[in-house]
């Protein structure tokens, strides 16, 4: 009988190693949205827990804000990368804030009390919409501001994606911040072709984003929102509370990443997959292990 008992404990003893070997409690979803830079993030995410010794599986690419928000909250997804701008204005609704310790303190604040989701520390980048020109013809009209822009809008031509010319933060949010005013002409095309329009003379303005990759490598110059119409758009891990309850070093893993993400990096990592067509996984790899953030 004795030693059937101690068979019995044995085989238990080994179901439940292997159970927790399997990564049951280990293993952690990881997604993204559909743009480049999230591409970039959501693989360093992943290789990074990766690296700690988590089974991770990626949803990258999943959709905009709507999308990846819902399956945080339905538990279809674990952490992904989400901007501070985008939570105060498209998810919980609330007014611009200029300050970006507040607006990550207010975030952090609401999404914990409504939603049970925790944000992680911020990086210093700021992907926030932006303006942007070439030097020669901003130093030409003697422009660095967007209320530079405004006083020589009749002269400029501003190019962008359709939706600018209806989105509160487009054209709308500029006239109610920057006063009344008319561009000499709006194009409005697909995304990807904005960047060439402008440096080949069809316009003089392209909307766009801070960490964009085009901006680095065209050397372009970013306007300054010298009246404070965008809220600061800083990127960090938005995770369920209970995955951080069960597992709680990927708070420090992830958060180790957030001081080394600054404009001028992003903005490099993005243009090496935009504009040199390389994979968002060897770049984010690339980077990692560059920074002693994983092993080669």
């Amino acid at each position: 009988m004795k030693k059937l008992v101690l068979a019995l404990l044995a085989v238990l003893m080994a179901t439940a190693v292997l159970s927790g070997c399997g990564g049951g409690e280990k293993t952690v979803t990881v997604a993204s949205k559909d743009f480049t830079e999230q591409f970039i993030l959501g693989e360093m995410y992943s290789l990074m827990l990766e690296d700690a010794g988590y089974t991770v599986e990626r949803k990258l690419n999943l959709g905009g804000t709507p999308v990846t928000h819902q399956a945080l909250l339905d538990g279809e997804i674990d952490v992904y990368p989400e901007y501070t701008g985008t939570g105060l204005l498209t998810v919980l609704k609330l007014g611009v804030m200029s300050d970006p310790q507040a607006v990550y303190d207010e975030v952090k604040a609401d999404y914990a009390e409504q939603f049970s989701l925790v944000w992680l520390d911020p990086a210093p980048m700021n992907n926030t919409q932006a303006l942007a020109m070439t030097k020669e013809r901003a130093s030409e009209l003697g422009i660095t501001t967007f209320s530079d822009m405004v006083a020589h809008a009749d002269e400029l031509v501003l190019i962008g994606p359709p939706e600018f010319v209806e989105r509160e933060d487009g054209i709308p949010g500029l006239k109610r911040v920057y006063g009344d005013f008319e561009f000499e002409d709006i194009l409005t095309v697909d995304p990807g072709l904005r960047y060439q329009a402008l440096l080949n003379g069809e316009a003089d303005v392209v909307v766009a984003f801070g960490t964009d990759g085009e901006l680095a490598a065209y050397d372009l110059l970013s306007l300054a929102d010298d009246q404070g119409l965008y809220p600061p758009y800083q990127v960090a891990p938005v995770i369920r509370q209970a995955v951080l309850d069960e597992n709680g070093d990927i708070a420090e893993i992830l958060n180790s990443l957030a001081p080394l993400l600054t404009d001028s990096t992003m903005q490099r990592l993005n243009n090496e997959v935009s504009g040199n067509g390389r994979e968002p996984d060897e770049v984010a790899r690339e980077f990692l292990v560059e920074e002693g953030l994983i092993d080669g």
